[in-house]
Formats: structure tokens, C-alpha cells, sequence
């Protein structure tokens, strides 16, 4: 029977990230589930010196602002960040499945362990500067309150979190 290996995800992975993903497992006989949490809520504080630390003036203005997804867009963008990651898996011949889950993604997490025998958790993210560094990024509390082992990568790269 195949492990579980659970994939938390914010955007779409790219196909350098399966390949770091799928490289860990290459030996077992593994199944991926790919969870996509529908960002409707964002913390101002947060967002701006995240975008801030990357350059990314624009969307500094836009946290700043409030321009925050309708609940309905940010649910389409997590099923196609989905459907784009799951094609990621399948070009790389690993099996995967998935699904969008709520704005905290702890929750699914624990019911992901709950109901399958999850070998280990995978997180990918971008770099965010606060939340990195006061460790309250996903990947830090997954460690905190789940009994497996946690890896957090940052998307694109091979650099972990």
C-alpha cells in the first residue's frame, strides 16, 4: 500500500517543485495529496512587509488597500492552482490527488491525518518575512500541533524553510 504524502500548497506548483518534491520519494512506493487553501482572508500587516521585502511594490499598495479576493475568485484561483499542480504531478509520473481547502489549512491537515496514513507533510510557500521569522508560517505550526514530520520548501526553489 502506498504512503500518503500531504502537499500544502498557496500557488500552483511548478514543475521544479515536483521535481524537489517528487526526489525525496524516489525510492518508495508513494501517493501525493495536494491540499490549496482558498486565500480569502489576508493579514494587511503581514501582506504589505511580505511584498515589501520581495520588491513587489504594486501588491504592496493593493494589501494596503484592501483589495482581497471575493471568496468566489479566490476559490476559482485555488482549484486552478489545484488542476495545475496536480498536472504537475502527473507530467512527472507520481500520482496525486487533491483538494481546496478552508483559509487556515490546519484543519484539513489534521483531518488529511486523521483519515489516511500520512507518511509525512510537505509545504511549499513563498518567503514571508514575518511569518518566517516569528514562526507562524504553516509549515511552523503543522510542526507544532501534527505528529509527522513537516518539511517546508519555498516555491521555485530547492531552499527550505
Amino acid at each position: 500500500m502506498s504512503e500518503i504524502i500531504l502537499v500544502l500548497t498557496e500557488d500552483a506548483l511548478a514543475a521544479a517543485d515536483v521535481e524537489h518534491i517528487t526526489a525525496l520519494h524516489h525510492d518508495q512506493d508513494v501517493r501525493y495529496h495536494v491540499l490549496v487553501p482558498a486565500d480569502t482572508e489576508r493579514n494587511v500587516l503581514v501582506s504589505l512587509v511580505d511584498h515589501l521585502s520581495l520588491g513587489e511594490l504594486r501588491e504592496a499598495l493593493d494589501a494596503v488597500l484592501g483589495r482581497e479576493p471575493e471568496p468566489e475568485v479566490a476559490r476559482a484561483t485555488a482549484e486552478e492552482q489545484l488542476e495545475w499542480s496536480l498536472a504537475a504531478f502527473a507530467a512527472a509520473g507520481a500520482t496525486a490527488d487533491g483538494a481546496v481547502v478552508a483559509d487556515d489549512p490546519l484543519p484539513a491537515l489534521r483531518a488529511a491525518l486523521a483519515t489516511h496514513d500520512v507518511h509525512e507533510v510537505i509545504v511549499v510557500t513563498l518567503p514571508h518575512a514575518l511569518e518566517d521569522t516569528f514562526h507562524t508560517d504553516w509549515a511552523s505550526r503543522a510542526r507544532e500541533h501534527l505528529r509527522v514530520p513537516v518539511l517546508h520548501l519555498y516555491s521555485g526553489t530547492s531552499r527550505l524553510g
